[in-house]
Parts: C-alpha cells; sequence; structure tokens
C-alpha cells in the first residue's frame, strides 16, 4: 500500500491533520493508498512557500521555465507505466485506456512547454515619442484543485499553464485518487525549484481552506456545487476563479440518422470510462422516426460494451447513480439494460439503458456521472433542440444529423461551451471554449488558457524632456 504525502518548499511530509484516509481499489475493495491529510497550518505553509518563491520563478526566462517543462513531460512518459497501474488501482480504469490519458497528459506539457515563450503581449498605436504595450505578467500564487475521473491529464494542462507562465502552484487532487497526484508531482517536482510547485492532500475540508487561502487564482475541475464554493470562496479574497464544473450534456437524434450509427455514437459517449467523463453524454432526444429501431441498437450496444467496462470510482458514486436510475425507473422510465447493482465486491454498475424518460427525472436534469444511457423521444428537431437547450449546466452537446441546416441551427443556438456535430467526442488539440451556467467559467484549455493565468499590464514609455 503506497503511503501518500505532501510537498511543501522541497519537502516530503506526512499531513499533521490528525485524520488519515484509505483509498481502496474499486475493482475489488484491496486497500491501495494511504493518506495523511493536510492540516489548515499545512495549507498555510505550502502557500506561504509557494508565494516566498513566485519572484524569482517569474523572473525565470520564459525558455528556460519551458524547457523544465519539457524535462518534466518526459519523465511523466518515462514513468507512465507505473503511473498506469496506479491509476487503474486508485480509480478502476482499464490499464489501456489509462496510458493513454497519460499519454494525453504528457502531450499537453509539451504544449505548453512550446507555447509558453512565445505567449507574448501587443504594441499599440500611440504616440510616435512614446511606446506604448500590453506585457503579460503571471498572476502569482495558483491554487491547482483537480478531480479523479482523469487525474493525470486535467492536471497536467492546468499545472503546465500555471508553471511555464511563471506562477507557483499550490495542487490538492481529488481525495479519491491522491496516490495518483503524489506520484505526478514526485515526477514534476524534481525539475522545478523549491517551492514552485507544492502538494497537499485532504478532502473537502482540505480543498476550502486552501481555496480560502490568499492565493491569486483557484483552478478547479470538479462538481458544480464545489465550485459554486470555490467562487464564493475567491469573491471574499479577491482570487480569480477558473471553473469546469458539471454538466449534463445532451445528445440529439434527428431524423433520417442511421440509428445503429447513432447508437454506437452514444453508446460510447454514455458509456466510455463508465460515464465518467464531464462531457459524458447525459441525455438523450431521438425523433420519434429513429426512436424504435435505436433504442433496440442502442440496447444491444449496451451488451457489447458491459465486458469491456470498468467500475465506478467507489460505491458512494455507484449508489448514487443506481438511486437516481431507481427513481426514474419508479417514474415510468424502462430499464432496455442495466438498472440494478451486481451482486459481489467493488463499485461495479452495468450500462443501462433507460427508454421513456422526462425532463423532470433526476437522470435528465442532473449529472449523473455514470454509465447511463437515459432516452426521450420527440416529435420534432425543434422540440429536441428547445429541450436539449433546457439545463441549468452548459459544458458540451451533440447532434447527429444529416442536414447542414439543422447543424447550424444547433451550434448556433445551444447555450453550451462546445457543440459536436456528428460525432460524440474528437476535435483539434488545443480547442477551448467557455462553460456556461452550472458549468463554470474561464477558458480551461487551449493557448487560452495561458490568457487566464497571467495578466495583462499596460505600459507607457516616454523619453526624459531634453535638458535633462
Amino acid at each position: 500500500m503506497l503511503d501518500v504525502e505532501q510537498l511543501v518548499h522541497g519537502r516530503w511530509t506526512p499531513g499533521s491533520a490528525g485524520n488519515e484516509l484509505v483509498i481502496v481499489n474499486p475493482t475489488d475493495d484491496r486497500p491501495v493508498a494511504r493518506m495523511a491529510c493536510s492540516s489548515p497550518d499545512d495549507v498555510a505553509a505550502a502557500v506561504a512557500a509557494a508565494r516566498a518563491a513566485a519572484p524569482g520563478w517569474a523572473a525565470v526566462p520564459a525558455a528556460a521555465r519551458g524547457a523544465a517543462l519539457a524535462a518534466a513531460a518526459a519523465a511523466v512518459e518515462a514513468a507512465a507505466d507505473g503511473l498506469a497501474e496506479i491509476v487503474s488501482a486508485e480509480m478502476g480504469k482499464p490499464a489501456a485506456e489509462v496510458r493513454d490519458a497519460i499519454a494525453a497528459g504528457a502531450g499537453t506539457l509539451r504544449q505548453y512547454a512550446e507555447l509558453g515563450p512565445v505567449h507574448r503581449g501587443r504594441a499599440l498605436a500611440g504616440d510616435a515619442e512614446a511606446v506604448d504595450l500590453m506585457a503579460y505578467q503571471p498572476r502569482g500564487v495558483v491554487a491547482v484543485i483537480t478531480p479523479w475521473n482523469d487525474p493525470v491529464a486535467v492536471a497536467c494542462g492546468l499545472l503546465g499553464a500555471a508553471l511555464v507562465t511563471g506562477n507557483t502552484v499550490v495542487h490538492k487532487p481529488s481525495e479519491r485518487t491522491p496516490a495518483t497526484g503524489w506520484r505526478l508531482v514526485r515526477l514534476l517536482a524534481p525539475h522545478l525549484p523549491p517551492g514552485v510547485l507544492n502538494l497537499v492532500n485532504g478532502d473537502g475540508a482540505t480543498g476550502a481552506a486552501l481555496a480560502a487561502a490568499p492565493v491569486d487564482v483557484v483552478a478547479h475541475v470538479g462538481s458544480t456545487v464545489t465550485g459554486r464554493a470555490i467562487a464564493a470562496a475567491c469573491a471574499r479574497t479577491g482570487a480569480k476563479a477558473l471553473l469546469e464544473n458539471g454538466g449534463s450534456d445532451p445528445l440529439i437524434v434527428d431524423a433520417g440518422v442511421d440509428p445503429r450509427w447513432a447508437a454506437s455514437q452514444a453508446a460510447l459517449g454514455a458509456f466510455a470510462n463508465a460515464g465518467q467523463i464531464c462531457v459524458s453524454v447525459e441525455r438523450i432526444y431521438v425523433h420519434r422516426a429513429e426512436a424504435e429501431a435505436f433504442l433496440a441498437a442502442l440496447a444491444a450496444e449496451a451488451d457489447d460494451w458491459r465486458p469491456r467496462l470498468g467500475p465506478l470510482v467507489d460505491r458512494r458514486l455507484r449508489d448514487a447513480v443506481d438511486q437516481q436510475v431507481q427513481q426514474a425507473v419508479k417514474a415510468g422510465a424502462e430499464a432496455l439494460r442495466g438498472g440494478s447493482v451486481p451482486a459481489g465486491p467493488g463499485a461495479w454498475y452495468p450500462p443501462t439503458v433507460l427508454a421513456g424518460c422526462t425532463d423532470d427525472m433526476a437522470v435528465m436534469r442532473a449529472e449523473t456521472f455514470g454509465p447511463v444511457a437515459p432516452v426521450a423521444t420527440v416529435g420534432s428537431f425543434d422540440e429536441a433542440l428547445a429541450r436539449a437547450a433546457d439545463s441549468p449546466y452548459g459544458l458540451a452537446a451533440t447532434v447527429l444529423t444529416p442536414s447542414m441546416s439543422h447543424a447550424q441551427r444547433a451550434w448556433r443556438e445551444l447555450p453550451v461551451g462546445t457543440v459536436k456535430v456528428n460525432a460524440v467526442f474528437g476535435g483539434a488539440p488545443g480547442g477551448a471554449a467557455h462553460p456556461r451556467r452550472g458549468s463554470g467559467q474561464g477558458f480551461g484549455y487551449g493557448p487560452e488558457l495561458l490568457d487566464e493565468m497571467t495578466v495583462t499590464k499596460v505600459v507607457h514609455l516616454e523619453a526624459p524632456p531634453t535638458g535633462w
């Protein structure tokens, strides 16, 4: 069993809060890691260490910071197999899929290693006797609070963007995957001066202490409830809140679409990573003309997915997912596949297809975050578009349609950050969007994340008067 420690100003020590968490493997309930939680004093010490290191790191040339990040990326790639074992043991994701996610994380570090040194300001058209410019500077200390569902790739993005722009960092990984966060920081920290990257561990209390600390940015990927608490804390301290939070992403299946292909897309969106992806398909609106064939094909897809699905991260989430499913069935939905907790150890839940869902059900209204595909039948594309838009979230949406005019309407009218047409996943690297409503605020990815991690200063330079 791994013993997870905290890192403050280059020193690895156990947290001093006095309480300990044990993480178990969701496949069979075996203990994986033991974590001594960081105390409020530990959090304060980590923030103070980051603050003290900030001026020196900001003064390091951007190219040298990029080189450090590139070296860190190489370290992550070299340790990918061992890191994948830890991720798989903590959250249950199959190892092959974990290695892909780790490769994506290392790639993101390399991307920011290259983008950071060319992140530039602008010259302004001012008086001919002066120089006017807009210059970027680091914000200072960034608190990075990351989730468990993709713990390496998400952390690499936020840590990489913060570090390459000259900020120092205090990182708090999810309490569900603390050993992953600990191992990742052990790979990154040797390439940075002491205090530039610090690590604290714990549950929501540790995260709350960090969000309320005197930092300059709190970057968080996770639940909407936690994101709103962070936004409130930042409103009190004046820190910038950068949030990518929950979603209930719709999938529209338009008339004229091949229902078997649409079902394969829906299954990929709903069941990949056991539904534990921020942009998973969480609710499906299928045109009546395709509904019968689509539902039959989606049920068959669930049968195909079942043997290759990993467990949910823990029983707490598994029970919350099952509660939403049982409430939907009680309210009139039909479970065509799955829909019950299997016997035995672990946090397993089968791919579940629900027909006859209505928008007042929690599986259609809330974020389920499990392998559940709830389906509602609609009479028109207009109806599908209106119902898809009616949500407290605004992260992403997918539209499967043969109609270019419907595709155009969808991306213009759906109030979400990302609209995908005829593919549930994919897209060019570096794409970044603003989540809306309960899904967060600010750019969390791409080159624009460098703007979020920096402040812009306007400078006006004139020569001194003659005769001095």
